[in-house]
């Protein structure tokens, strides 16, 4: 079965003013076993707290992210720039998969700016392979739009066979693909995945009658898009007892729970819900 784990991400702020180690402490307590590093500096600090999860809380660094070019000095980690490091990282802490959170919105315009885009991954997709590390790319919604009768996503796996998959189940549905499918399609090369879940919230009296400038948008565009929602693992409408066998039977070693907006909740709140969801369907 895979490893349940969960994205730091949604808490980059208790680890920039705490350090890593209180929440490794909390998210074992609740019952996470890994964790996927996005949005936290990769710093000597959060490295040895790290180090520190794996040998006092037996928990696993399931994946590292990176971005494929630095933006600047000051930009996360980013293969052209930082590639021993990054190999260096994934040896010290026994992790096999990088990926790539998303690719920059400019190479989704054009099925040329995509495939330089994915043309420009494949060797690092080589070369970390060579150290036996896997690349993977996440997913977003705005991967399912074609160009020129192609998918985005179809389009980096022809083009980048080296690089593999960690599909968001949240943003394939929102994507408007059904997510078995996606599974289904993406059999061997999906290593990891996002488990947050699609959730329509009921529109609220009090902002239908506010009017237009207090809310900030017409009552239409409120209806139509405001009300879509991330929500905790089993509190939405995907069919998690029926995806989460597929993604395993698609390759997925890692479940990495995620939720972009928790909505005023405290982020460990809301990942306590999803992991006692998946208890309660056998994960």
């Amino acid at each position: 079965m895979a490893s349940v784990g969960c994205i730091v991400m949604m808490f980059k702020r208790e680890i920039g003013e705490q350090g890593m180690w209180p929440t490794l402490e909390r998210l074992k307590e609740i019952g996470y076993d890994s964790v996927e590093i996005s949005q936290v500096p990769m710093d000597e600090a959060n490295t040895a707290d790290l180090e520190r999860g794996i040998s006092e809380l037996g928990m696993e660094v399931g994946a590292l992210s990176t971005a494929l070019t630095k933006a600047n000095e000051n930009s996360p980690d980013a293969l052209d720039a930082d590639f021993d490091k990054i190999v260096a990282d994934c040896q010290r802490l026994n992790t096999r998969f990088v990926r790539i959170g998303g690719m920059p919105r400019q190479a989704m315009t054009s099925k040329q700016a995509c495939e330089a885009w994915a043309a420009e991954a494949q060797p690092y997709a080589e070369r970390l392979a060579e150290q036996g590390i896997t690349l993977l790319y996440h997913n977003h919604h705005a991967d399912l739009a074609k160009l020129d009768g192609e998918r985005i996503f179809d389009l980096v796996r022809r083009v980048a066979p080296a690089m593999q998959f960690e599909v968001d189940i949240h943003w394939v549905q929102r994507g408007g693909m059904a997510p078995l499918d996606m599974l289904r399609a993406y059999d061997g090369v999906c290593k990891t995945i996002h488990a947050k879940d699609y959730r329509i919230a009921a529109p609220t009296l009090e902002n239908l009658e506010m009017s237009d400038e207090e809310r900030g948008m017409s009552a239409h565009q409120y209806f139509l898009h405001e009300i879509v929602q991330y929500a905790e693992v089993g509190a939405g409408n995907i069919n998690w007892p029926e995806v989460l066998p597929a993604a395993v039977k698609a390759g997925a070693e890692y479940i990495f729970v995620e939720q972009d907006q928790t909505y005023g909740r405290d982020p460990f709140d809301s990942v306590r819900e999803s992991r006692e969801y998946l208890r309660s369907i056998g994960w």
